[in-house]
C-alpha cells in the first residue's frame, strides 16, 4: 500500500538525520525535567486539588511517551543497551501516572451514560403524542423533552409526582426498571472507581518517590545534555525508519475487520461483548494495537518535522476514534466488573447490564468512525 503521510520523494524529509533526533530527544527531556520540578513544587496533590500539579503530571506522561516512542522507532541509531534499558522504564512511568486520570474519566463517562439511559438528563425531542401536552407544568415539560430553557435536568434521585418534587410523565416499564437500579448502580460504580483512583494516586506518589523513578530521572537528565547516538547516526536519514513505522501501522489496519466495522451495528461483536467471561474482549486487542502504532507514527512525524508536525485532520480523527474505542471498552469492562459484585439487587444488576451494552455500542460506533476516517485517508492518497 502506498504511503499516505510520509512522501519518500520529499527532499526535506530525506534531509532529516540523526542530529534532528538528538535535538528532539533533548527537547523532550527538558520538558520532562521542567514538569518534574513543577510537580515537586506543588506537592503532587490529588487531581482537582491543584491544577498546576495535574498539568505537570500530564506533561510528565507526554514527555515520557514521546521519548519512549522515539527510542523504539529509531532504535538502530541509538546505543542499544542504553535505549533498551530506558524505554521500558519510561513505559512503566507513563502507565503508572495515567491510571488516576483514567479512573476519574471512566467514572464520569459511566455516570453520564447512566443518567442518559435512565432518562434523568434532557432527552431527545419526543413526538407530541408521547406527552399529554397541557397536563404538566411548563418546567416539568421542559425537563421531560429537553426543549425548555433555563430548567436544570432532573437528577437520578428526583422526587416522584405528588411528593413535592417536579412532576414528570410516567416512564415506560423498561426505563422505569432502569431508573430504579440506576441510582444504586451509580453509587456502586462511584465507590469502586473512586477507591481505585485513590489507590492509583497513592501508587503514583510512591512511584515518584522510589529509587526506580530517581534512576529514570537521572537518565533523562543526562539525555537533556547528551544523546547516546551510534557513531554513524548523525548523518543517517530518519525517513526510512519513520516510513517503517507507518508501514507497520498500515499492515495492522489491514488486518482489522474493517468490512465489519463498515456497518454501524456489529451484532457479532455485541454478542461477544455480553458474554459473562471476565477476560478482555477478544475483538478489542487488535484495535488497541493499532492505536499504539498510530501513536508511534504520529511521534515519528514529530521528529521529522522538529516537533512542529503539520496537522493531518484525517490522522487526528482516526486517533480520536481509537481513543473513544479504548475509553468505551474499558468503561464496559468496569460496568461488567461492577455487575459481578456479590449480592447486589436485581435492579442494580439490570442497570449495569444495560450500561455495559451501551458502552459496547459505543465501541462499535468508534470502530465505524475509524473505518470512515481511514477510508478517506486511503481515497485521498490514491
Amino acid at each position: 500500500m502506498a504511503q499516505r503521510h510520509l512522501d519518500p520523494t520529499d527532499p526535506t524529509a530525506q534531509a532529516v538525520t540523526g542530529d534532528a533526533l538528538a535535538g528532539y530527544l533533548r527537547a523532550r527531556a527538558t520538558e520532562f525535567l521542567r514538569a518534574l520540578r513543577t510537580h515537586r513544587e506543588t506537592g503532587g496533590v490529588p487531581a482537582g486539588g491543584a491544577e498546576e500539579s495535574v498539568d505537570a503530571a500530564l506533561l510528565l506522561r507526554r514527555s515520557a511517551r514521546r521519548i519512549s516512542a522515539s527510542l523504539h522507532t529509531f532504535r538502530p541509531l541509538l546505543d542499544p543497551e542504553w535505549s533498551e534499558e530506558l524505554r521500558p522504564e519510561l513505559a512503566w512511568l507513563s502507565g503508572t501516572l495515567k491510571l488516576e486520570h483514567a479512573y476519574e474519566a471512566r467514572l464520569e463517562r459511566l455516570l453520564q451514560a447512566l443518567n442518559r439511559l435512565s432518562g434523568t438528563t434532557a432527552l431527545p425531542a419526543q413526538p407530541v403524542a408521547a406527552v399529554a401536552v397541557g397536563t404538566l407544568p411548563d418546567g416539568a415539560r421542559a425537563a421531560g423533552d429537553g426543549r425548555g430553557t433555563g430548567t436544570a435536568p432532573v437528577p437520578l434521585n428526583a422526587a416522584p409526582p405528588g411528593t413535592g418534587g417536579p412532576a414528570r410523565p410516567a416512564p415506560a416499564p423498561e426505563r422505569g426498571n432502569l431508573t430504579v437500579g440506576a441510582a444504586k448502580a451509580g453509587a456502586l460504580l462511584e465507590r469502586q472507581l473512586t477507591l481505585a483512583r485513590t489507590r492509583a494516586h497513592s501508587t503514583a506518589l510512591q512511584a515518584l518517590g522510589s529509587s526506580r523513578f530517581h534512576a529514570v530521572a537521572d537518565k533523562v537528565a543526562l539525555l537533556a545534555s547528551e544523546v547516546p547516538l551510534t557513531p554513524h547516526a548523525p548523518g543517517t536519514a530518519l525517513h526510512p525508519l519513520a516510513a517503517a513505522a507507518e508501514e507497520r501501522l498500515t499492515q495492522a489496519v489491514a488486518a482489522l475487520p474493517l468490512l465489519t466495522a463498515g456497518h454501524p451495528y456489529n451484532a457479532e461483536a455485541l454478542v461477544h461483548g455480553l458474554s459473562p467471561d471476565p477476560s478482555p474482549h477478544p475483538q478489542d486487542g487488535p484495535w488497541h494495537q493499532v492505536r499504539l502504532l498510530l501513536r508511534l507514527h504520529r511521534y515519528a512525524r514529530e521528529v521529522l518535522h522538529g516537533g512542529n508536525s503539520p496537522v493531518d485532520v484525517g490522522l487526528l480523527t482516526a486517533g480520536q476514534s481509537l481513543n473513544r474505542h479504548r475509553d468505551a471498552s474499558e468503561a464496559a469492562a468496569a460496568a461488567a466488573q461492577a455487575a459481578r459484585t456479590p449480592r447486589i439487587a436485581p435492579a442494580t444488576a439490570y442497570a449495569l447490564g444495560v450500561l455495559h451494552a451501551d458502552q459496547r455500542h459505543e465501541v462499535e460506533a468508534a470502530r465505524f468512525a475509524f473505518q470512515q476516517a481511514w477510508r478517506k485517508q486511503t481515497v485521498g492518497a490514491s
